[in-house]
């Protein structure tokens, strides 16, 4: 079975990169630490080579005493023991704290990158792939990979190093020991190929089947109110039943992968073992070497069930971290066509801010929701889009912002002075957990206090923000003061003046506020877009009658175009619209 197989056969999962692609973007990472991991190695290297000092003194030990010399023969030999011990203590802290170092400095520019790319992807492709399955790139799969990169890195480059120079080790007390424990060889790479060949497959497969499971959680808790309004308890139940069965089933076959690891390795220790023991019986029998350098011998190769152990052993860690790696390089390596790229940009001698050419867009096969639309905003000017519900006007305001990618055709904004050129304000406001100062500052990381307030107090909302128990010091966002939509909303309002750009882009940005708190908001976002070019998803037509031009789509095709007083005398859909609207309620006051 396939990692798609196992998710959601309608999910277009993320990418998943290759085995070399994933060693490849690995070197890439590491290239501009080089100078670190040389340094952790050769302190490696230098700590296991002391370390190796060990058996040597001990089988001098062993001969002081089979040959009856006197007791403080044993002096030296005892001092040299303890000084290897604190060398090598040092040498190994050190060397590991540079290879941690490495590890985590690694880690974290991966998290960047893969951060970085996926605040790029298109809205559509994320809801093609599913909440589940970013999620479980960014906690499983991050978490695997930093677990790794703390704890199996820093012991696979001592284990391997130890096994390297024991051996080597092994080979000056006598080459015949070394053939010895050559014994055991075959054994442990058989078993490291029977593991690899299966854990690769089983572990992707886990990974994949988690966030199928995560996928699932996430639809049937998120959509609870609609789940029990159609009855849909049992079927959403045992969907989630059986991803989680799966996910159980996967888990309980790495398990079983595990054990049968572990059993082969038992197997070649005892095989090495013994042909070491039966090589040093022979060899002192023969004379060749002494009973110490015997001793020795089996020390080295005992030594080696640590290391030897270790290096195996965390080729379940290592298998489990490169799924996990290969996810995230999946993500961060993306082509360039398949996340969102800056809009085209002509030259600011055109007199259009913005200009639509053609744009069609669709979110799958048969779900082609705009329709070849072609639009110009003039530089300073608002534009309301109306329309029915499903006409078309969030994802054209989305494609205007950058947000998307249209299937077809082009979106060009005029140059700015600043960056970015259009900002996208949704009526899905979050509220980041910090200050009010550093919520704002998310906009314009240099804004000082006073061009804080400046800001607040152009959307209306510097009397509500000082009057907060600590001011701009008060800790909103989860955990801290609650702010209600209207009040996030203008927070949002507060971002796009202080980022200042050229363009702004309105989604229904005022629908969240109730009826009491419409105007002040409408307000609020008419002072936000004074002196920018506006487009405008009017939630309200008094959004509508405020514009200097509106633009009604129907069902994803612009039907007609013109002023509020244009198009409420053609008798076309906008008329209607206007009729049923304004026949709910009082005229306004325009």
């Amino acid at each position: 079975m396939t990692p798609t197989d196992i998710a959601d056969d309608s999910a277009e999962l993320l990418p998943i990169a290759t085995g070399a692609r994933t060693r490849a973007a690995l070197r890439t990472l590491i290239r501009p630490d080089r100078g670190r991991a040389i340094l952790g190695l050769g302190v490696l290297v230098g700590a296991t080579a002391v370390g190796l000092l060990v058996q040597p003194l001990l089988g001098r030990i062993v001969d002081i005493v089979a040959d009856g010399r006197p007791a403080d023969a044993l002096t030296l030999p005892v001092v040299l023991l303890l000084v290897v011990a604190i060398v090598q203590g040092v040498t190994t802290t050190l060397g590991l704290t540079q290879v941690a170092r490495l590890g985590e400095t690694v880690l974290a520019r991966l998290r960047e990158q893969f951060i970085e790319r996926a605040l790029q992807l298109p809205a559509d492709r994320l809801e093609r792939a599913g909440a589940g399955d970013l999620t479980a790139r960014v906690t499983g799969d991050v978490a695997r990979v930093a677990e790794a990169v703390r704890s199996a890195l820093p012991e696979m480059a001592r284990s391997v190093l130890a096994i390297v120079l024991t051996l080597g080790a092994m080979a000056l007390l006598d080459v015949r020991f070394l053939l010895a424990a050559l014994l055991a060889v075959p054994v442990q790479a058989l078993t490291a190929r029977w593991y690899v060949r299966r854990a690769v497959t089983v572990y992707a497969d886990q990974r994949v089947a988690n966030g199928a499971q995560q996928q699932q959680l996430l639809e049937t808790i998120g959509g609870a109110v609609t789940v029990r309004g159609h009855r849909l308890e049992e079927q959403h139940t045992e969907k989630s039943a059986a991803r989680s069965r799966r996910a159980v089933e996967l888990t309980m076959r790495s398990v079983h992968l595990v054990l049968g690891f572990y059993a082969r390795l038992h197997i070649a220790e005892y095989i090495g073992l013994a042909a070491v023991l039966v090589t040093g019986f022979f060899l002192v029998r023969d004379g060749a070497v002494s009973i110490g350098t015997a001793t020795a011998a089996a020390l080295y190769f005992h030594s080696l069930f640590g290391p030897v152990n270790a290096a195996l052993v965390l080729l379940d860690d290592a298998q489990s971290a490169a799924a996990g790696l290969a996810r995230l390089v999946g993500v961060t390596d993306l082509k360039e066509s398949a996340v969102r790229l800056p809009h085209q940009r002509t030259g600011s001698t055109s007199e259009a801010a913005v200009t639509v050419d053609a744009v069609s867009h669709a979110y799958g096969p048969g779900r082609t929701v705009l329709h070849e639309v072609s639009l110009t905003l003039r530089a300073g000017e608002h534009v309301a889009l109306v329309g029915t519900s499903g006409a078309g006007k969030s994802t054209l305001a989305r494609l205007v912002a950058g947000v998307q990618q249209p299937t077809g055709g082009t979106v060009s904004v005029a140059e700015g002075k600043t960056a970015p050129s259009v900002v996208l304000v949704t009526q899905e406001v979050h509220v980041f957990t910090g200050t009010l100062a550093e919520d704002l500052r998310l906009a314009r990381p240099d804004a000082t206090d006073a061009d804080l307030r400046t800001a607040l107090a152009t959307v209306h909302a510097l009397e509500w923000a000082e009057a907060l128990p600590e001011g701009l010091a008060t800790v909103v966002g989860e955990g801290g003061h609650r702010l209600d939509p209207a009040r996030a909303q203008q927070l949002a309002l507060a971002r796009l003046v202080l980022a200042d750009p050229p363009v702004a882009v309105l989604d229904e940005a005022t629908a969240e506020a109730g009826s009491a708190g419409a105007r002040t908001l409408e307000r609020s976002a008419e002072a936000a877009l004074a002196g920018r070019t506006a487009l405008v998803v009017a939630h309200r037509l008094t959004q509508a009658v405020a514009a200097d031009r509106i633009v009604v789509l129907e069902a994803g095709r612009v039907v007609e175009s013109g002023t509020h007083d244009e198009l409420r005398t053609a008798d076309g859909p906008y008329a209607t619209l206007w009729h049923a609207w304004s026949g709910s309620r009082a005229a306004p006051h325009l």
